[in-house]
């Protein structure tokens, strides 16, 4: 079975990078540029997991989190919050708002991919 992904990032280098990294490693992927985008591509689709990155313009990820997990069609859906953000209490806030996983940049394919598979058992 195919795992599709979908990665919100604002930044495109990011967003190619992430994307590239979980392509080389068989995942589908699809890219959103912001919050509202992925919020619409996540009902469509229905992705297996959902990478976002937490500042960003419009929606920030923390507010997609709860934007995802309140809706019916996505509520089930794994989220991994990636972020420049590196305290405990990011961390925590994270969790708060409905993530499943918590991974600061920079980060490791390793990283990146283990974080993915954890999610998708």
């Amino acid at each position: 079975m195919t795992t599709t992904v979908l990665v919100v990032e604002d930044m495109i280098a990011e967003r190619e990078l992430i994307s590239h990294y979980l392509r080389q490693s068989g995942y589908v992927v699809m890219g959103a540029a912001s919050g509202d985008e992925a919020l619409d591509k996540a009902i469509s689709i229905k992705p297996d997991v959902v990478i976002t990155d937490v500042v960003m313009p419009g929606m920030s990820g923390f507010e997609l989190c709860r934007n995802l997990k309140k809706h019916p069609a996505t509520a089930s859906i794994p989220i991994i919050l990636c972020s420049s953000k590196n305290q405990e209490l990011d961390r925590l806030w994270g969790v708060k708002q409905g993530a499943d996983a918590y991974i600061t940049k920079p980060f490791t394919r390793e990283q990146l991919v283990r974080a993915v598979k954890s999610m998708v058992i």
